[in-house]
């Protein structure tokens, strides 16, 4: 996984858990549903760090829960 596949990843990981659609997000957060749904879609192909910590105001993490998974840790560090 590239890191825009793994922020989709856990942002629809925490969703599950706390059982909020992604339009129930976009509530919560302050965030637009196209936003959103641009992210999710892989149409967004890099998210701002502004945007995700909305998200996780919306799911009462910080950025620091966020990316403190096994799924970031592991990601090559990408060279273009």
């Amino acid at each position: 996984m590239d890191t825009r596949e793994v922020i989709v990843f856990r942002i629809r990981q925490l969703c599950k858990e706390r059982d909020i659609t992604p339009n129930g997000l976009s509530n919560l957060a302050g965030v637009s549903q196209a936003t959103v749904k641009s992210i999710l879609n892989g149409e967004s192909k890099n998210p701002g760090t502004v945007t995700i910590k909305k998200l996780c105001d919306g799911l009462d993490i910080t950025l620091g829960e966020f990316f403190s998974t096994p799924e970031f840790d592991a990601l090559e560090q990408e060279i273009k």
